[in-house]
């Protein structure tokens, strides 16, 4: 599949300005830095999982440089949970942030009320708040996170660094070939830190745009290191938890065969030369270890932010909404994210030829169209039908166990990536042209001048819930819509 073949499926980019980075110090290197950390895991036991999570402010280490962050236990990223279809999940989250905050679980499909997936909770600062909820029994495999989604507070939050894997273990993992791959998760987002190790503030401009940060790292770490024997297979799970960067990667000498997307198992593998992340999304991919012995760079590419990947890639001199705010030495150049080095060699792994049957959706029995633009308020708000999010406003209602079309329009001049909790969907077309193969997303991205029809099932769980454009700083400054799903 050719890339822009790929790249049509919902992939882009956005407007976005650069924060500037006062000390440059900790910027990437060429060199592989120490091996890639994997955030401590917890797992279910016995059916139960059952964790104790406190957000707070702390000093951690950003590469060789001390960082005044946002941590989930003291932790960037944060702790990864893991979890199996029919599990109970019981969580006690601690506020000793300075500001209202609450728990999104980002791509599961679990009750959007009471102690589930409840983004309309406040927690002060100082309480306690115990969800539960249970993964049901048919839930697919994959890798979902947790991230926090009190309005108005959203991008600034995740910025800072609370954002951590929840990952559902099942059928996808049982596979043969992709149980014998090596595993890694790589967490990509960007920071932005002054001389004193503070966050700086992002300023008018970039609050409007989307704060997009110069270091780049994985795992909370700069060009971390994999290794992988030659005639191995790795199993790369990606998340882009970043508010507003899209990552455009690729691997030196080597494709990557896509495995998984946001909602799941695709059903067969699909080779690309690369692939584009906007926020919030993931994927998963294999890496066959059949090159000559090395090291090659896993590398991020620059690329125009309001023109998306089908307006050409690659930035230009400056970039929208009236330009960098400072310089960045990075912004036109492609930087390296992870290095993967052999080392030893073993039995060549095979691909796996088939995955898991991804389900074919009826026609739908409603057709709604949202189209995402932008205007003046109090500065730039972004809107959804003309609409900015209000609280008290329900801004679509659905009937439970009815399947929908929505047509997404972006007549805007920046990317949208377009992100509905609870339920996922399937991308049917872009511009009209159907999609090269099936797959669950809940993410997807809209360019400049797009319009995309996605189909979406409306299962199990009756309530309030929002759909909203996933570069943050766009929700938190109106783009948002909430979505009544209604018993019958």
């Amino acid at each position: 599949m050719r890339r822009r073949e790929f790249l049509g499926l919902g992939l882009g980019t956005t407007g976005a300005i650069l924060l500037s980075q006062c000390s440059r110090g900790a910027s990437q290197s060429s060199v592989p830095g120490s091996a890639l950390a994997q955030a401590p895991v917890h797992s279910s036991e016995g059916g139960l999982l059952s964790f104790d999570l406190v957000a707070e402010a702390q000093q951690v280490k950003l590469g060789n440089r001390n960082a005044n962050l946002l941590t989930y236990n003291g932790q960037v990223p944060g702790p990864r949970l893991e979890a199996k279809p029919g599990d109970t999940v019981q969580l006690r989250f601690t506020n000793r942030l300075n500001q209202s905050t609450n728990l999104h679980y980002h791509g599961l499909h679990i009750p959007p009320t009471g102690t589930g997936d409840n983004v309309f909770l406040e927690i002060p600062p100082g309480e306690t708040y115990s969800y539960e909820f249970q993964i049901p029994a048919n839930h697919p495999a994959g890798t979902f996170w947790y991230h926090p989604h009190y309005h108005g507070l959203v991008a600034e939050q995740l910025f800072g660094g609370l954002a951590g894997l929840f990952v559902v273990r099942g059928e996808l993992d049982e596979i043969p070939e992709v149980q014998a791959a090596q595993e890694e998760f790589l967490i990509l987002k960007d920071f932005a830190l002054d001389r004193s190790g503070n966050i700086p503030n992002p300023g008018h401009m970039a609050q409007m745009t989307g704060r997009i940060g110069d270091l780049l790292t994985a795992n909370g770490q700069f060009n971390p290191s994999l290794e992988i024997p030659q005639g191995g297979l790795l199993r790369l799970r990606l998340l882009n938890a970043s508010s507003s960067r899209f990552f455009w990667l690729s691997l030196e000498d080597h494709p990557f065969y896509l495995i998984a997307t946001d909602g799941g198992a695709i059903a067969s593998p699909v080779e690309l030369n690369d692939l584009v992340l906007a926020p919030g999304e993931r994927v998963e991919v294999l890496v066959k270890g059949d090159r000559e012995p090395g090291q090659y760079r896993l590398l991020n590419q620059p690329f125009n932010p309001a023109q998306g990947m089908m307006g050409g890639g690659r930035m230009g001199g400056g970039m929208m909404g009236g330009g960098m705010m400072g310089s960045s030495p990075n912004r036109n150049s492609t930087e390296t994210v992870a290095t993967l080095t052999y080392n030893g060699t073993t039995d060549a792994l095979p691909l796996p030829n088939q995955l898991l049957t991804v389900e074919s959706l009826p026609e739908p029995q409603a057709t709604r169209q949202f189209t995402f633009n932008h205007g003046m308020g109090m500065g730039m708000v972004f809107l959804i039908n003309g609409k900015a999010f209000d609280h008290n406003r329900i801004d679509t209602q659905v009937l439970l166990n009815t399947v929908e079309d929505w047509e997404i329009i972006n007549t805007g001049t920046m990317a949208h990536p377009f992100h509905v909790h609870i339920n996922k969907f399937q991308v049917i077309s872009r511009n009209g042209q159907p999609t090269p193969y099936a797959a669950w997303k809940d993410v997807a991205s809209v360019s400049p001048g797009e319009t995309i029809r996605i189909r979406i099932p409306f299962r199990d769980y009756a309530g309030k819930t929002v759909y909203h454009c996933h570069v943050l700083d766009h929700e938190d400054r109106g783009m948002m819509g909430i979505l009544d799903i209604q018993q019958t």
